[in-house]
């Protein structure tokens, strides 16, 4: 709270979830990958194949929380609505464990 309270500029509450990259010798292989991620819970996986045939896939989750908490140095939010994002957040990082 003291951070924000010094802030001068916009302050965002960002989590980022688990981000996996796994470089795959065949397609085949990031397929079934691919699958058993997304029946793993990895909504937002996918794969991708390079230029030079490099094929890689991302095991991504949808754990992601990006919330605004001030602006221009104006804090917009309460002390117990950062509490409740904190425990959110903290939530979603036990998840990604």
């Amino acid at each position: 709270m003291t951070a924000l309270e010094k802030a001068t500029g916009d302050v965002v509450l960002k989590f980022e979830p688990f981000v996996l990259h796994v470089l795959c010798q065949e397609l085949q292989d990031a397929q079934l990958l691919h699958s058993v991620a997304v029946d793993s819970g990895f909504r937002n996986s996918g794969i991708t194949v390079g230029r030079g045939g490099k094929i890689m896939m991302a095991v991504r989750s949808t754990h992601c929380l990006e919330v605004p908490l001030s602006h221009k140095g104006k804090l917009m939010v309460s002390e117990e609505y950062i509490e409740f994002l904190i425990h959110i957040a903290n939530r979603k990082m036990e998840e990604n464990i």
